[in-house]
């Protein structure tokens, strides 16, 4: 401890000595604990300086326990004996210690939560850091509040069972459930359970967000009835693996006619090939062939054998020969133009299309053109 450092130090020792008054021996904890705090100690003065905060924490005056607390919050010269006193005091010295001193032990920090204090709990919940292990005692005993604060710690170690033990405890509280979805990082299986459970605005950031794996998006599909503002035929284009997401999609039986048809009207010709593909059973290198190569029969053979509807047979008859007009004059398929002029043409040759399907694709339209980053390749 440097000299002047040192006299300050023994100077505020006298006056919180001799004062009398709570304020003025408050005052001089705060600029005592202030002091020993910014400089560097060698051990016999950190020694020393924790006898000092020892005096002080047992003070009878609640405003210097306060400064005290207050203070040395954040420091690593408290003591855990000292923080774990303060942690017992009242909660205008005991939040501030608990809410961020490194002095506590995780099973300290999970004796508090079990204690039951809901502030106590919400301040271990917004701490710098929160292990996984206190994470795991606050999902599962913690109010509501600090569930949600914790969910909104991104600095919160929390494991796939603890969010898990959240959702089913608080799957009904928009709020949990959103903040869990703002998290930066969520398992997929999480992810699934909140899609589930939110609003359209939160499921459109966790589409967003988490660049959708596949499952996410066929997922969502289910549930917005693949007219959702987040779209699973936009979705499909960040997927680098079209026949894998195809697969994925038939495992889910979200692999379905309205799918293709959308996705084919909108130019979406990737999607429809290694779609029809999968559904036939096919290697994709030979639905191209019966789509684009094999003849007028060509495609009549590979759509009957994914077990397409007849009726509908038309309509992607439709789609196909407009793709090939579009493509034949010179056109740009994999630009988002293209689907602009696709969807237009496909829609004056007034297609025998589902009326869901036909509101769909107006709606499309009707929209704005989708970010560059967002197209699919033809």
């Amino acid at each position: 401890m440097t000299a002047h450092r040192a006299r300050l130090t023994e100077i505020d020792i006298r006056r919180l000595i001799k004062a009398t008054d709570d304020d003025e021996r408050a005052s001089a904890a705060h600029k005592l604990c202030r002091s020993i705090d910014r400089v560097h100690l060698d051990e016999a003065d950190r020694e020393a300086a924790q006898k000092i905060i020892r005096v002080l924490a047992n003070d009878a005056a609640e405003l210097v326990r306060r400064a005290l607390a207050v203070t040395l919050k954040s420091s690593d010269l408290l003591p855990r004996d000292v923080a774990r006193q303060l942690a017992a005091d009242i909660d205008s010295i005991a939040l501030p210690v608990i809410g961020s001193s490194p002095a506590f032990s995780d099973e300290d920090l999970m004796e508090i939560v079990r204690a039951g204090s809901s502030v106590r709990q919400v301040a271990i919940a917004a701490r710098p850091s929160v292990s996984r292990d206190v994470s795991e005692v606050l999902g599962g005993l913690g109010c509501e509040q600090a569930v949600r604060t914790l969910a909104s710690n991104d600095n919160a170690d929390i494991s796939e069972t603890t969010l898990g033990t959240v959702i089913d405890r608080f799957g009904n509280t928009p709020e949990i459930v959103a903040a869990l979805a703002y998290r930066q990082v969520l398992p997929l299986e999480i992810t699934e359970r909140l899609v589930a459970l939110a609003g359209e605005a939160v499921r459109e950031h966790l589409i967003s967000r988490h660049a959708v794996a596949p499952e996410t998006a066929i997922l969502l599909s289910g549930y917005a009835r693949e007219r959702a503002t987040v779209d699973l035929i936009d979705q499909a284009g960040a997927s680098a693996d079209l026949e894998t997401f195809m697969a994925q999609l038939n495992a889910r039986k979200a692999l379905t006619a309205s799918l293709l048809l959308r996705a084919l009207a909108r130019g979406r010709m990737s999607l429809f090939e290694y779609g029809i593909a999968e559904l036939a059973a096919t290697p994709h290198s030979r639905a191209w062939l019966m789509v684009h190569d094999a003849g007028p029969l060509g495609l009549k053979a590979i759509y009957d054998r994914a077990g397409l509807p007849p009726r509908l047979f038309q309509a992607f008859r439709a789609g196909v020969d407009t793709w090939r007009q579009l493509s034949a004059e010179g056109a740009d398929t994999s630009g988002e133009s293209f689907r602009e002029r696709m969807l237009e043409r496909f829609m004056t040759q007034r297609p025998n299309a589902p009326r869901d399907d036909l509101a769909y694709l107006m709606e499309r339209l009707d929209q704005p053109a989708q970010p560059a980053g967002r197209t699919l390749a033809a």
